[in-house]
């Protein structure tokens, strides 16, 4: 048996009529940018979120850095947020010549909010918080910070589609939040693609210029601005698949249940979550024996990823940001652990059971 760790052609096979529909109808249309498409899907998923608008733009690393730029983030100012994160949330905060400010995290995989604090200097700007994996961060706490401190809040939501934070979806606590589309994300466009959530008005239009090269109408550019927009053909296709993120993620959160009540192994550290609110991006195990335990699962068949194998301050890239291996003891020790198992919405119950008896046979 053969279990790869996603497959994106399984969903596809569902939808492919509605999916198809939906492209034609864009290519007879003649309108394949910033079209009706996107303003419907801007609304559509905004309202989905709990958020008054919604900006499309072509990735979320974009959706970061224009929202950064929104508010006012320039050279040297610095932004809280982690380090156990992918490379697009930092790349995205030095596109703007800003610096990202590493904090270690807790034992679900997200900021530690009593180090934020410490952090903070007279550069700081703004806390980023990553909700990793689907697992959201204790925004009431950081909220609270921010509020002390004169901060703002930027939500890194890209693997956050239907995570749950005291009854409220992740993406409306912060002054602004971001979404990666992503083939691979709960709610994945065949491409890239990102969005730009925020219930400020103001705000709202400044990311809207911002992602057409400053513009408002016409050619004349009011703002130093990029060429960052959602096409009609990811919108129509994320407009299909819309429908379905909160069956996908409940499916999601029943085979999460499902290997936290069944795998039973004790060189295998499961999640600390709450599998009710976790959306489930990707389900993280840790274990002291990973490269045997690789070895293990490619003998059964099985698909899996390490996300993130090398903490971002320790890659070359970032080198400059002169933080030394153990500036973060937590991120680098799970760093060292952490294996993704397959958690797709069309893994089979077969494959899940495989899955499990592998893990508990290790």
């Amino acid at each position: 048996m053969q279990i790869p760790f996603f497959d994106y052609k399984r969903q596809l096979k569902k939808i492919n009529p509605e999916i198809n529909n939906a492209i034609k109808k864009i290519l007879n249309s003649g309108n394949l940018i910033l079209g009706k498409k996107v303003k419907k899907f801007e609304s559509n998923f905004s309202k989905h979120i709990g958020a008054e608008y919604g900006i499309g733009v072509n990735s979320g690393t974009d959706a970061i850095k224009i929202a950064l730029k929104s508010l006012g983030i320039t050279s040297g100012d610095e932004v809280i947020t982690v380090a156990n994160t992918a490379v697009p949330t930092i790349s995205a905060i030095r596109e703007l010549d800003a610096m990202p400010k590493f904090v270690d995290i807790k034992e679900d995989f997200t900021i530690d909010e009593n180090k934020i604090e410490q952090a903070i200097t007279k550069k700081t700007k703004v806390i980023l918080p990553v909700h990793l994996y689907g697992q959201g961060c204790n925004m009431p706490a950081i909220l609270k910070i921010a509020k002390i401190h004169n901060l703002k809040i930027v939500e890194d939501c890209a693997q956050a589609h239907g995570t749950k934070i005291n009854n409220k979806k992740a993406g409306v606590f912060g002054h602004i939040s971001c979404f990666s589309f992503y083939p691979t994300k709960n709610l994945g466009a065949y491409g890239d693609a990102g969005i730009i959530l925020t219930s400020n008005k103001k705000l709202a239009e400044k990311c809207r210029t911002l992602r057409t090269y400053g513009m408002k109408q016409g050619y004349h550019s009011h703002l130093e601005g990029y060429n960052s927009r959602l096409d009609e053909m990811q919108a129509a296709i994320l407009n299909v698949k819309l429908k379905y993120l909160d069956k996908w993620v409940a499916r999601r959160r029943q085979i999460a249940k499902y290997y936290l009540d069944n795998i039973k192994n004790t060189k295998i550290i499961l999640p600390k979550t709450d599998a009710r609110n976790n959306s489930f991006h990707l389900f993280v195990i840790k274990t002291n024996q990973r490269k045997k335990l690789i070895e293990h699962l490619t003998v059964n068949g099985i698909g899996f990823g390490i996300h993130y194998e090398i903490p971002i301050y320790l890659q070359k890239a970032y080198k400059f940001l002169k933080c030394e291996k153990g500036y973060l003891p937590v991120t680098e020790k799970f760093a060292k652990q952490i294996i993704s198992l397959p958690i797709f919405p069309e893994l089979i119950k077969k494959e899940i059971n495989h899955i499990i008896k592998t893990l508990n046979n290790f």
